[in-house]
């Protein structure tokens, strides 16, 4: 028979795990956004212009470390949030660092425009969508953990990286599946970058006018 304080827990994990789907939706519907709005813009910096091409250089860093710093993240979490409060490794110095590197990420995919304000507002537009999902994550962990999240929540920074807190694990339970979906996941990331580079050819060409150029 389930015990009553099961229940409660049992609902709490429910919920968390409906604003996680609720993540995964919000990323869908913003991909969906770019792939629509992207084709109608430019940067003043034309294409194989120095600064163009640099800043979309400097994207695809951002993109590769978002990439490899999701994956290290789930090496942490992967599988656990919903069971145990993880403060070890990158959940040392922040309460989100699987966000973090999305944010980073996006950045990096706004920087394939070749305009430093896009990747600015791609990486602005990340943590306007995600934060009140971070929030509702946080009320659920604060509800499921208690006085443990709260003693967490005052020694770690929501974002942070507060470096000087930094605590390892003596061993991690690796679970490949999710470390490779984790991975695959981060491959759409990568894919934006060809997308991008055909965009910029078609434009080139005249295929596509862009509407609105911007720094």
């Amino acid at each position: 028979m389930t015990s009553n304080a099961s229940i409660p827990f049992s609902a709490q994990r429910n919920d968390l795990r409906r604003v996680q789907r609720r993540r995964k939706l919000a990323i869908a519907c913003i991909t969906l956004f770019v792939l629509c709005a992207l084709p109608l813009m430019q940067s003043f910096a034309r294409v194989g212009m120095f600064t163009h091409e640099s800043v979309e250089i400097g994207g695809i860093i951002l993109i590769l470390i978002a990439i490899f710093g999701r994956a290290w993240c789930t090496l942490y979490i992967g599988g656990r949030k919903a069971r145990q409060l993880t403060d070890t490794g990158p959940y040392s110095i922040s309460r989100n660092p699987l966000y973090m590197f999305s944010f980073i990420g996006a950045t990096g995919i706004g920087a394939q425009t070749g305009s430093l304000l896009v990747a600015l507002l791609f990486g602005l537009g990340a943590f306007a969508v995600f934060l009140p999902v971070i929030l509702r994550e946080e009320r659920a962990l604060g509800e499921m953990f208690g006085a443990s999240f709260s003693e967490y929540k005052a020694r770690v920074p929501r974002f942070g990286p507060r470096v000087t807190v930094w605590q390892d694990a003596e061993m991690l339970e690796v679970r490949p599946k999710l470390l490779v979906r984790t991975l695959r996941d981060g491959l759409v990331f990568l894919m934006v970058i060809p997308i991008f580079e055909l965009i910029d050819r078609l434009q080139v060409i005249g295929l596509i006018i862009p509407m609105v150029y911007l720094p």
